[in-house]
């Protein structure tokens, strides 16, 4: 028996980089996984199909989490898989959408990063909570963004994991009662997409060159770190916003 054994457990934005490897060390640990994603099935099904050829045990379902009846079908998809309850909500879906500075943005874009990072992390909780039971967990990613403010057009992102904090720190006081623990990761220069789309190779190396560890992070540490914070091992911790950085920045 793993640690996670008879768990369910939904991953948002779980079929690439990060949700992936959240999918995948959920599914090694014993957890049904509910691996949802927005627009890209293969990238889903390939995730799928990898837990599978491990031993695991998942299903794929296609939502857009920024939308209420989507969040919705989701949950009850998750419900319906595995006997009625979930035991672990991980919040990835988010993304910096594009640099812009104060100028450049108007209202359409800053609230669509809003809805990105903000309303899908407040849909699932409020759509979860409600069938978590006792010892449930939820992590939440906020991002080293959210303290430092982010890097150059970086604002409405950084402002979006920033509120992410702070709704995290918020449902460990309100959900605590209920034994559901609400936890953050703040994560730092990870290699992912996410720096291949949006940050210059020399930032990337001047960054990792700054970085008390001397490299970037990687998808499968950070899958780690969940996979503990939603276990008993940290039966603990809450309203707890985690940095995982290699001591780029210091909280």
């Amino acid at each position: 028996m793993t640690k996670l054994t008879g768990k369910t457990a939904i991953v948002t934005g779980g079929s690439r980089d990060i949700g992936r490897a959240v999918s995948q060390q959920l599914a090694a640990d014993g957890a049904n996984v509910v691996v949802n994603y927005c627009n890209n099935e293969a990238d889903g099904q390939a995730t799928l199909d990898a837990i599978k050829a491990a031993g695991g045990n998942a299903i794929l379902v296609q939502a857009d989490v920024t939308k209420e009846a989507d969040v919705d079908r989701l949950v009850a998809e998750a419900l319906s898989a595995f006997g009625g309850k979930i035991d672990i909500l991980v919040n990835v879906t988010g993304g910096l959408v594009a640099r812009k500075g104060l100028a450049e943005m108007d209202m359409e874009f800053f609230n669509h990063v809003m809805q990105l990072n903000v309303t899908s992390t407040f849909l699932m909780t409020k759509a979860v909570a409600p069938h978590m039971p006792e010892g449930g967990a939820i992590l939440n990613f906020a991002s080293q963004a959210g303290r430092d403010g982010g890097g150059p057009g970086a604002a409405a992102y950084g402002t979006s994991k920033g509120a992410v904090m702070t709704f995290t720190r918020a449902m460990a006081k309100e959900l605590g009662p209920k034994g559901i623990r609400v936890n953050s990761l703040c994560p730092g220069m990870i290699a992912t997409a996410f720096h291949d789309t949006f940050t210059k190779d020399e930032v990337r190396t001047a960054v990792a060159a700054g970085t008390p560890l001397r490299r970037q992070g990687n998808s499968e540490e950070v899958a780690r770190t969940v996979s503990n914070l939603v276990s008993d091992d940290s039966s603990f911790v809450t309203g707890a916003n985690i940095d995982i950085n290699g001591g780029t920045l210091f909280s």
